[in-house]
């Protein structure tokens, strides 16, 4: 099960206790492959060099994965994916998840793959199942997903400095996969095999609907007037952003938190005039956010009542207008509550491209 000749222990090796060397003075270990120059394996593969492995080889067809590779890989050759594993003692294979079982069984079918060679997928969505065909040809299977958007430039390789990685293998080469997340200066963290979909979902709520509700609200933003609504967003969405990780539903505010049915009708009424692509987003946001405030005590029965009453009525044809929708019912008219992520200030309660290998933090 040796990954490499000077590896006896089936990987790469861990830290040097003894404190890092530089990386010219390293040995080169690994000879990499990426198959897929898009926006993750050349970033990769680049971490990868920094720890003392050499990049050989990339594929990618397109101008842009062409530049990537000349960015970040500079003098590795492009060829085609077969040519690619020829050279590799490991493989980065960094496409699309859809793409990545008939590139895995065609590569395996080819004859292209080789005993003992690593293959590393960066998918969240899929384990090491999906890279069967490749074990049966005698390669060693590793998933590496990094947490993490890539942007297809140098900063990625910055950005892997305390990464999350998503790290499924079997057991026997669960020391090759961290070492090598340690190596490109990411955080190993163990997934089970079967909670894959489950942990890449959770990402996907996280990460890729945050860029969409950012980019709804810069929209209606300039709508109204608004000159720079990245700089009006940026200091509430990062205070949001951090209450939310420190303090979990506690950080709900806003009127749906409070139970303001008033307001959250004036708002659906607004957004189906101005912007109706937007409002089954909101309601079903406002609907979620409404059971985590219930459910946490900071949403209490009576308004709550109000409040789902509008949202049910503007969830059937025809929606609801704000004249004919009650004002938060059981609230106790105290305003001493409100909070700024709305636009209140009466307290000053802060509250708490798709490319060849796609985004891979998703």
């Amino acid at each position: 099960m040796n990954a490499h000749p000077s590896h006896p222990a089936g990987g790469p090796p861990g830290p040097d206790p003894a404190g890092p060397a530089r990386a010219e003075d390293r040995p080169a270990r690994l000879s990499v492959g990426v198959v897929g120059a898009g926006r993750v394996g050349p970033a990769l593969a680049a971490a990868l060099r920094l720890a003392g492995h050499r990049p050989v080889a990339a594929s990618g067809v397109s101008d842009a994965s062409r530049r990537r590779a000349a960015e970040l890989l500079p003098g590795v050759p492009l060829m085609d994916p077969a040519q690619v594993l020829a050279r590799s003692e490991l493989v980065l294979l960094t496409v699309p998840d859809d793409a990545l079982p008939d590139l895995v069984s065609g590569l395996a079918r080819t004859g292209a793959v080789r005993p003992g060679q690593l293959m590393v997928h960066t998918s969240g969505r899929f384990g090491v199942s999906v890279l069967e065909p490749a074990l049966r040809a005698g390669a060693l299977p590793l998933a590496l997903h990094p947490v993490m958007t890539f942007t297809g430039t140098a900063v990625d390789v910055q950005r892997l400095a305390g990464c999350a990685f998503g790290v499924t293998a079997p057991d026997e080469l669960r020391l090759a996969a961290e070492a090598l997340v340690i190596e490109m200066g990411g955080e190993p963290e163990w997934v089970a095999e079967q909670a894959r979909p489950l942990y890449h979902a959770a990402l996907a709520i996280g990460a890729n609907h945050l860029v969409t509700l950012v980019n709804q609200s810069m929209d209606l933003l300039r709508a109204t007037g608004v000159q720079a609504p990245d700089r009006m967003l940026g200091p509430l969405l990062g205070a949001a952003l951090d209450n939310a990780l420190r303090s979990g539903d506690a950080a709900l505010t806003g009127p749906v938190a409070r139970g303001d049915a008033g307001t959250v009708a004036a708002h659906v009424a607004e957004l189906r005039r101005s912007a109706p692509e937007t409002v089954d987003g909101y309601l079903a946001m406002a609907r979620a956010t409404a059971d985590r405030a219930l459910a946490h005590g900071l949403l209490r029965p009576e308004p709550a009542e109000a409040l789902l009453d509008v949202l049910a009525a503007a969830s059937t044809p025809g929606g609801s207008r704000p004249d004919d929708r009650p004002s938060a019912t059981g609230h106790d008219g105290d305003t001493d509550d409100g909070d700024t992520d709305d636009g209140d200030t009466d307290d000053g309660d802060d509250g708490a491209g798709r490319d060849e290998d796609g985004e891979a933090g998703a």
